[in-house]
């Protein structure tokens, strides 16, 4: 069996990657490797836990060491490298922790794959997911990031993705290493943690709290269901091309504001409320630091070469996201309660 390292296989993409190959690919082994932060939840893979051609390992990729010892213990085929932090404003507030996670842990993942690596690196493959935040912000409502845009990080978080990225780049360039790397779009859907603009509006409905929409909610996303990433994610890693960027994107664009007043009106109607029930709770507050106006991905790219193209509309995505979250509210109430992560730091500690 070929065997699979996932990093931050616990997180929202992450686990649906580590459950499309652990349930589609039997002849891998999937080594899902989280630091069980506090985005990391291994109830998102309750499912497929027991799986026999699945191993949960806990630790940090800022551990160099540690990584050494586990890739000298796996003789892993690939590396898909999905753990990072994440969270604009986690990054405007304490930057560097991103900097240690995105950028050292990286680099550290980088070193231990090439030394494990060495006598046949042509073997092997390592895949960088990465963000659409790292090519800045679009004006021109006809321009798109291309896979050729410059790069113009404009938050710590998007630098320090950036600076990741230059590193795989720059270890394919110099070592030879096998490389591809992914820059997606805002994602949604199932088990997302609810500090982000979709699930936190759904459970602040949910709780009758306000919905904080910053500035006047005129910035615009793209928007992609998170299976429809994780199958992009599949494609990628077995026929993309070696050294090669791709795009993906839910050609969906979404102004905020927009995106909230309909999240109000899907939720008025699922929870039998009049409708302008939700619309009131809306709460404009000041603007977050160098917020970029717009993103948008050309994944054209990808469609022509590998033949991906997102397999949902928007608002059959959006229904399926909704339905889970009013299906799966004790889900929510341990993340906002945090009692999911005190179970699993006793569960794995010492290991």
């Amino acid at each position: 069996m070929k065997k699979i390292l996932i990093t931050g296989g616990a997180g929202f993409i992450g686990s649906h990657v580590v459950r499309r190959f652990v349930t589609t690919y039997p002849e891998y082994h999937i080594f899902n490797l989280d630091a069980l932060t506090y985005a990391g939840n291994l109830e998102n893979l309750r499912d497929i836990e027991n799986s026999a051609n699945y191993t949960f390992v806990k630790g940090d990729i800022v551990d160099a060491a540690f990584l050494g010892e586990l890739f000298s213990e796996h003789d892993f085929y690939g590396v898909i490298h999905l753990a990072a932090e994440s969270h604009v404003d986690r990054s405007i507030t304490d930057p560097m922790a991103f900097v240690m996670t995105n950028v050292i842990g990286t680099a550290n993942l980088l070193n231990a794959a090439k030394k494990s690596w060495k006598d046949n690196l042509e073997e092997h493959l390592f895949y960088h997911v990465s963000t659409d935040e790292v090519y800045g912000e679009l004006h021109d409502p006809n321009e798109f990031f291309l896979e050729t845009t410059k790069y113009d990080p404009r938050s710590p978080y998007s630098a320090s993705k950036a600076s990741s990225d230059h590193l795989v780049r720059a270890y394919h360039n110099t070592y030879k290493m096998p490389a591809v790397i992914s820059n997606c779009s805002n994602n949604y859907g199932p088990n997302h943690f609810p500090e982000k603009l979709i699930p936190l509006m759904i459970n602040n409905i949910l709780n009758d709290k306000p919905l904080p929409v910053y500035g006047k909610g005129e910035n615009i996303r793209d928007w992609l269901f998170v299976e429809d990433h994780a199958r992009a994610i599949d494609v990628i890693f077995h026929k993309g091309a070696n050294g090669e960027t791709y795009n993906i994107g839910g050609h969906n664009e979404w102004k905020n504001i927009d995106l909230v007043k309909l999240l109000c009106k899907i939720m008025d109607e699922k929870l039998d409320r009049p409708e302008g029930t939700s619309d009131r709770l809306i709460h404009y507050v000041t603007d977050r630091a160098g917020h970029d106006l717009r993103y948008a991905i050309d994944a054209t790219k990808l469609k022509t070469e590998l033949g991906w193209v997102p397999s949902l509309q928007f608002a059959e995505g959006l229904e399926k996201t909704v339905n889970w979250y009013l299906a799966n509210q004790g889900w929510l109430d341990n993340i906002t309660s945090g009692a999911y992560s005190h179970y699993y730091e006793e569960m794995y500690d010492g290991r």
